[in-house]
């Protein structure tokens, strides 16, 4: 009988950090999951520990597979094509799981389960306990993820997990050549159009960010994977709801990103709003400068 999460890590050359995440998955009260760890390319030996951890665990299943270095979204991809359960949750190599997170998840989900959410979103936190952002309003159950952004204003990450078979209907991601820094964020917004999360203020992950992580390397980000960028404006731009300062901002993104990678006219033809794309025109010349100047 399969388990009811797959527990996903991606890695990538994280050795040194990955124990951690592990020994919280040992420490969890229940064992309804499997992990799935997905290895973007390491050449520091992670396939030789995590063969130790395989031959050693039996309290539940390890899955590794190893594959050709291309970034994070390209490692969700391959972890989506091979999972099997009925949920989906991401934990980095660098972070860990609160010892009760999955019994949580597995409480929630059978409460709502026959509710139509697409899924559940709670809570990252700090090894000290407080959490990464705003906490949900108490008065509020569900929400889509656009609605995160824009009609709550909520700041910091926060931890989602999504219905497999969901997930199975808007991946793979696009793959751009060279590119390798494209925010599976992209693929969750586009759940959306399925329904809404049910929301918790539980905490489901503790983060620790790492200087050569995603977060601490933006602008290196704007830069090398501008196209990336780009279509991840573009969905950004269709939220309902949005207010015009919001789009607006978006499109100086946009442009920056349409200018990064040589294909401004293009950019401009294809915008839904072409005015809006023209008046942020300067803006968007200002933000590259910026973005050229700031990842040397």
């Amino acid at each position: 009988m399969l388990p009811l999460i797959t527990v996903f890590t991606p890695t990538y050359n994280r050795k040194g950090l990955i124990a951690k995440c592990f020994e919280s998955l040992q420490n969890q009260t229940s064992y309804n999951f499997c992990w799935l760890v997905i290895d973007d390319g390491s050449t520091d030996g992670t396939d030789k520990i995590i063969g130790e951890w395989i031959r050693q665990e039996s309290r539940f299943e390890i899955i590794y597979d190893c594959k050709q270095n291309g970034g994070l979204h390209t490692a969700y991809n391959r972890g989506i094509e091979l999972a099997q359960t009925e949920l989906f949750v991401c934990i980095d190599s660098d972070d860990w799981m609160p010892n009760d997170a999955i019994e949580k998840i597995e409480k929630i989900w059978h409460e709502i389960r026959c509710k139509n959410y697409v899924g559940i979103m709670g809570m990252d936190c700090y090894e000290g306990g407080s959490y990464v952002g705003d906490a949900f309003p108490d008065d509020v159950k569900s929400m889509y993820l656009w609605e995160k952004l824009t009609k709550y204003k909520l700041s910091g990450d926060k931890k989602m997990i999504h219905r497999t078979d969901l997930l199975k209907q808007v991946a793979p991601m696009p793959t751009y050549k060279n590119e390798k820094f494209f925010n599976p964020s992209y693929m969750m917004y586009q759940l959306d159009q399925y329904g809404k999360l049910y929301v918790t203020n539980d905490c489901f992950c503790i983060v620790e960010y790492q200087p050569d992580g995603m977060s601490s390397n933006i602008f290196k980000q704007y830069r090398n994977s501008p196209n990336s960028f780009a279509e991840t404006r573009k969905l950004y731009l269709n939220f309902p709801g949005a207010s015009i300062g919001f789009k607006y901002r978006q499109y100086i993104h946009y442009i920056s990103s349409c200018i990064l990678a040589h294909k401004l006219v293009l950019g401009i033809k294809e915008s839904s709003n072409k005015g809006m794309a023209f008046l942020a025109l300067v803006p968007g010349c200002l933000l590259t400068a910026v973005v050229l100047w700031k990842s040397k």
